[in-house]
């Protein structure tokens, strides 16, 4: 039963953290409209074999920290630190470009070079990592994850296919969204802050009954 919460709770996270629009999926929309949804789908694959590699080395860096049981109770406030910086970004970002048009940096990306391509932003999309630590840290103490291999095998499955989705969305249905845009955007700044607060609050609670 823990594999489904396990599933389902870390496939809506990352879900959920990769709606905003920005270089990544914006950049899946361009590739869609510019070169066609096949070269998309390739940049998006690209794009979540990065986050599926960036979810398995957050296991293990999880893994190695929770072998040493004195360092736990830092790992959890590790993570809680990065849901309120996170917050505070949404917020802020939300705040800042409220009337303001949004610029997201577009890539040139060859048809050839699509899936190479999404890898490269990938790895450029560097809070990824770390919202994964945290995020695996919270369903250890959670209980939601126990570090077998089939544990680690559904955080990375889910992982990679709550981004894929949202990069799906953005390269079939973002051009009827479009007009819509930046309403669309801003309340996605707020709808993130909230869900960094929840996760936030959910260590807390962890935390304190650990």
């Amino acid at each position: 039963m823990h594999l489904v919460i396990l599933f389902f709770a870390t496939y809506f996270s990352s879900f959920g953290a990769s709606v905003i629009p920005g270089l990544l999926n914006m950049n899946a929309a361009k590739i869609s409209a510019e070169k066609g949804k096949k070269f998309a789908v390739y940049f998006s694959v690209g794009v979540c074999s990065i986050i599926a590699l960036q979810a398995y080395l957050a296991v293990h860096i999880s893994k190695f920290l929770f072998k040493n049981k004195h360092i736990i109770v830092y790992l959890m406030e590790t993570a809680l630190v990065i849901f309120a910086i996170l917050a505070v970004y949404f917020f802020l970002h939300a705040k800042a470009k409220a009337g303001a048009e949004k610029k997201v940096k577009y890539i040139s990306v060859s048809r050839r070079n699509s899936f190479f391509k999404g890898m490269l932003l990938g790895v450029l999309n560097l809070l990824t990592l770390p919202f994964y630590c945290g995020l695996n840290a919270t369903w250890k103490v959670s209980g939601w994850i126990k570090f077998q291999w089939q544990d680690t095998l559904i955080f990375v499955i889910s992982a990679a296919l709550g981004t894929f989705s949202i990069l799906y969305v953005y390269i079939f249905y973002f051009h009827k969204l479009e007009l819509k845009s930046k309403s669309f955007t801003r309340y996605s700044d707020y709808i993130m802050g909230v869900l960094m607060v929840l996760l936030m609050l959910f260590t807390l609670i962890k935390l304190y009954y650990h």
